[in-house]
């Protein structure tokens, strides 16, 4: 029997009437009541879950709006262009880049086919590209595009596999770069690169006639000598001849043997039997010497051309010292201390100009002392062979110890020195993969060191 109870009559907390906002309701026992507030407990948790579901959903979404408006904020500041493909090479996405590139509007690229950008040319290269991307591998490649204002653009391509959120491939992202720019800067760079080296052969060449021109000074004296000596001995021989045909002229005729005997002694014809053999030997000795002279400055072409090969350095060294007194007329006592039989491959040339030039400058340095010398040593180091050139001359400040080896760099007064000698010099040594290196001895001079390696 159903029993009708006042709201009144119970606790506030009990009443589920007061709950569901009614005036009166049909009593319940006390099991059917505790199940409908357990009901209304539960609806109220699952309300408050759907609740914060709810928050937790919208942060999400805006924290994902967020991420997107983030990630399309950088895509489109991006200036390497992006593509997104499908497996047949239809675009799905694209960055501002590219539609900036091909000059249209992204409704209008989006559905059309990436090889329908490339030119015919890179038809192939293209596919390449697309196929390895699907496969999982990342290529790089050259594509030509057809750009906007029927320009085409070559781009540095990069192909990678696209992803969906399950990791399945369902085509390709292509990136690149243009590179159009970059090498008409390459091949401008290159040009001036040509032209610098161009230019470098040529003031190589201008020092190289600057060291022959310093060196034919000396030359000229070592030619003087000899060729002096020869031409006063063929001026003898010239007038022995005379007197010898005097007297076979009077054999000949029947000149009576008083009249001969009288000839031999008047042209002294048994001196000059006598004196023959020395003239024409002292001759031959001094066409020899000349003969030496215009081998010397053969090897001192400095020619390039030809295989190097293993060059005597003691032999190289004396001549180039010789040379270069002579050049100089210097007063300075130079002395030298080679061991024998090191040899270096290289040019011989090359090897005379590297030692002339450090023998020059030593000699320049002490030129105004009284009491100057320079010293040259060879010896072996090891692989290497070590040449030391050095003086007692005023020495090299600190401030340029760093720049003797740069170009166009000298301490000589203007006119006296290109400054291309030592940078020259440290060309050739490091061509021969070998060092240069300079400091000042304690005598006060520079003191250069140079290692070579040895011949094999």
């Amino acid at each position: 029997m159903t029993k009708v109870i006042d709201k009144t009559d119970r606790p506030a907390g009990e009443d589920l009437a007061g709950k569901v906002s009614l005036p009166s309701v049909f009593a319940l026992d006390g099991s059917g009541e505790a199940m409908w507030v357990d009901v209304i407990h539960r609806m109220e948790e699952v309300y408050s879950e759907l609740l914060r579901n709810e928050t937790d959903l919208e942060r999400k979404n805006a924290e994902l709006e967020e991420a997107q408006t983030f990630i399309s904020s950088v895509v489109a500041s991006v200036s390497d262009i992006l593509i997104a493909c499908g497996r047949d090479g239809v675009i799905h996405k694209v960055n501002p880049a590219f539609l900036t590139l091909v000059g249209m509007e992204e409704a209008k690229v989006i559905g059309t086919r990436i090889f329908d950008y490339v030119i015919e040319a890179d038809r192939k290269e293209a596919e390449r590209l697309m196929s390895a991307g699907q496969q999982g591998r990342v290529l790089e490649g050259d594509l030509h595009f057809r750009a906007a204002a029927n320009r085409e653009e070559c781009l540095a391509m990069r192909c990678a596999a696209l992803f969906d959120s399950r990791r399945r491939r369902l085509g390709a992202v292509l990136t690149g770069r243009p590179i159009s720019e970059l090498r008409q800067a390459y091949q401008a760079l290159h040009q001036a690169h040509l032209e610098l080296q161009t230019a470098q052969r040529k003031l190589i060449e201008q020092e190289k006639m600057a060291s022959l021109g310093r060196l034919v000074a000396g030359v000229a004296h070592e030619l003087n000598n000899p060729i002096s000596f020869v031409y006063a001995n063929i001026y003898t021989l010239d007038r022995y001849r005379k007197n010898l045909v005097s007297y076979l002229d009077a054999v000949h005729q029947g000149a009576g043997e008083d009249e001969i005997a009288d000839l031999r002694r008047g042209l002294k014809i048994d001196s000059i039997l006598s004196d023959i053999a020395p003239l024409l030997e002292g001759t031959l000795e001094g066409a020899d010497r000349v003969s030496e002279i215009v081998k010397n400055l053969r090897r001192l072409s400095f020619s390039e051309t030809g295989e190097r090969h293993a060059v005597d350095l003691d032999r190289v060294l004396r001549n180039s010292t010789h040379l270069a007194v002579r050049a100089k007329n210097a007063m300075a006592e130079v002395s030298i201390d080679s061991d024998a039989n090191l040899f270096v491959d290289a040019h011989e040339g090359q090897i005379h100009q590297v030692l002339v030039n450090l023998i020059a400058n030593a000699l320049d340095a002490v030129a105004d002392r009284q009491n100057g010398w320079v010293e040259i040593t060879t010896r072996q180091r090891g692989d290497s062979v070590e040449i030391v050139v050095s003086d007692n001359g005023p020495g090299i400040a600190e401030t340029e110890m760093n720049k003797v080896f740069e170009p166009f760099f000298t301490t000589k007064d203007v006119g006296e020195g290109t400054g291309l000698g030592l940078w020259i010099t440290f060309t050739i040594v490091q061509d021969y993969n070998g060092e240069i290196t300079v400091r000042n001895n304690e005598a006060g001079g520079a003191e250069f060191h140079v290692l070579l390696p040895l011949a094999r």
